[in-house]
This record gives C-alpha cells, sequence and structure tokens, in this order.
C-alpha cells in the first residue's frame, strides 16, 4: 500500500491551494477547479482541497473543533527563515508551540489546519 493523496476541507480549495504551492513549490493538478485544487508533487503524491459549506477551522491547540490531522514539513533552510516566509504568505503562528524553536514550529495555513515546520 502506498498513499496517493491527502484531501484538506476548506471554505476557499484555490485559495489554500496557491498558499501551499507558494509554500512547497508543487505543481498545481491539471483537473483544479472552483470546489476541488490539488498539487501533485513527483513522487505522485497529491494535496487536494475541497470546498466544505460551513467549514469551521480547527482550533490548535484546543479541540473544540478537532485538527483531526496535521503535514509536517521538513526544511532544508534555517526555521527563522522558512517560518518567516510562510507568514509572509498567510500562515499564522499559535501562541502554543509544544517543540523546542530550535527543532520544529507549528504554523496554521490560510484556513486554520496546523502544521509542522521541522529542520530536514
Amino acid at each position: 500500500m502506498k498513499l496517493g493523496a491527502i484531501t484538506l476541507d476548506c471554505p476557499d480549495p484555490s485559495v489554500l491551494a496557491v498558499f501551499y504551492q507558494q509554500a512547497t513549490g508543487l505543481e498545481p493538478h491539471p483537473k483544479s477547479n472552483a470546489d476541488f485544487a490539488a498539487l501533485s508533487s513527483e513522487d505522485g503524491l497529491v494535496i487536494g482541497f475541497q470546498r466544505v459549506e460551513g467549514y469551521r477551522a480547527p482550533r490548535w491547540p484546543g479541540q473544540t473543533v478537532p485538527q483531526q490531522l496535521h503535514l509536517c514539513f521538513k526544511v532544508e533552510e534555517d526555521l527563522d527563515e522558512a517560518e518567516a516566509r510562510l507568514l509572509e504568505l498567510g500562515a499564522g503562528k499559535p501562541d502554543h508551540q509544544p517543540h523546542e524553536a530550535a527543532r520544529a514550529r507549528v504554523l496554521t495555513d490560510p484556513a486554520g489546519h496546523p502544521f509542522c515546520i521541522v529542520r530536514g
């Protein structure tokens, strides 16, 4: 078994696809549309973003609206530089940071999904 795709619920798939494209450099999937957008990696993994009416963003670290999953990204650059670039792209930084700042950071994407950046 090999993982082929991960899909995130969101209010606006194209906005989230642009954020992750700029953050990761992944290529837009040719069948993206207003209700479903996706990015593809060279190894075939697809990250999808599907429109959900009445979407409620996860509340990190609380569980009133659980995160259900989060993505972790290895970064080759300095974590401070990666964090600054992601914040400029529209990420948020929650106050709660469960890891040592030198090792990993928790950020949120524009739809509120938490994700981690870790030193690669």
